[in-house]
């Protein structure tokens, strides 16, 4: 699939981000029943990842609830009326409850129209960027005149019952662990993206287009629920981390080449990227295999971790508002998520996007 636009601008892209953190050495202290019995090397979780620390939410909070608080600061940074939004999409993993949607009780506390499209999209950690393509699809097509995506994504209860379930099970051994890896490093955040027609947009950061791609022959690589590992010991996700970089590089490398013939770019031409985070050796490998300078590239992954479906957006945020991006400049947005799929996307960049909470 690709698509183009001549009409849609990203007006706002705003990362909200927890208080607490929680290191990598903090894991593995909590961990220490396992890596005594395994003879596990102290260092082993951030040497491996890259990552230092993740982020959690307060405890109870609801992921709508942080949702609607990143979409409120999205919203007034823009100067948008509200009155013209005429879609909410919620596009993170977590969510309030089965029903009904979580966008319907973002579109309550925020105050949108009630003509205003909403719902829930589900798709791994390419749900926020599934949805910018769907809200960039209604502007283009002049059913809305803007678009709010929005997502927060609670990592807690994933780790912490990983944890558990390392400690409690002392039949597992050093390579029975690979498949929890992954979820220890798994962290919080909250984003929100606000598209609008270009009538509208202050800032002129025109998002040209892009292309969708999937491999799921290798949809069984990543799976995460209530009972993931083969129990129901609560909320699980079973990873084969080595073969999922090596299927995910391997179809993002396909999907851009395709990406840069459908915008007219070559790699040279690309000043900035914001990819999916996910590990220190994932992006080595990505920027290698995609023939992109590592210089150009923004990273969260060492202080945030593997934020899910706000990763891209949030390091975006970040990115711009520390000054990464320049006007002018020809901005990729390169996500890859479990099932296998790929969306990326093209910005020129304008004067100024985003802020974080």
């Amino acid at each position: 699939m690709h698509f183009r636009y001549e009409n849609v601008c990203i007006e706002t892209i705003h990362a909200g981000l927890p208080d607490e953190i929680v290191t990598s050495d903090e894991i593995e202290t909590r961990l220490a029943p396992l890596y005594r019995r395994l003879r596990l090397p102290e260092g082993r979780l951030e040497m491996m990842s890259g990552i230092r620390q993740r982020r959690f939410w307060p405890r109870g909070v609801l992921p709508g609830e942080m949702s609607a608080r990143t979409g409120e600061r999205a919203i007034r940074e823009s100067g948008v009326d509200r009155g013209e939004i005429g879609a909410l999409i919620h596009g993170s993993v977590c969510r309030d409850y089965l029903e009904p949607a979580t966008a319907a009780g973002v579109h309550h506390v925020l105050g949108l129209p009630s003509e205003c499209l909403l719902y829930d999209v589900s798709n791994a950690c390419l749900g926020l960027l599934d949805g910018m393509v769907q809200a960039a699809n209604m502007i283009e097509m002049g059913q809305i005149r803007a678009g709010l995506v929005v997502g927060t994504e609670d990592s807690r209860a994933l780790v912490e019952t990983t944890i558990a379930k390392l400690n409690a099970d002392e039949s597992l051994t050093r390579n029975d662990i690979k498949s929890a890896f992954a979820s220890l490093t798994i962290g919080s955040a909250s984003a929100a993206i606000l598209l609008v027609h270009r009538e509208l947009s202050r800032g002129g950061h025109r998002l040209l287009g892009g292309v969708a791609a999937a491999a799921t022959e290798h949809c069984e690589l990543c799976r995460g629920g209530q009972g993931a590992a083969g129990d129901d010991g609560g909320l699980l996700m079973d990873t084969d981390s080595e073969m999922l970089m090596k299927q995910g590089v391997a179809a993002a490398t396909t999907t851009f080449e395709r990406f840069c013939r459908h915008l007219g770019w070559t790699p040279s031409d690309i000043d900035k990227t914001f990819c999916h985070q996910v590990g220190r050796a994932h992006r080595k490998l990505l920027l290698d295999a995609l023939g992109l300078r590592p210089e150009i590239d923004y990273t969260t992954l060492e202080w945030l971790g593997n934020t899910g479906s706000v990763a891209l957006p949030v390091t975006a945020a970040l990115g711009i508002e520390n000054g990464f991006v320049r006007p002018g400049d020809r901005v990729a947005m390169l996500g890859i998520g479990s099932g296998i799929n790929v969306v990326m996307v093209g910005v020129e960049a304008g004067e100024g996007l985003g802020i974080r909470d």
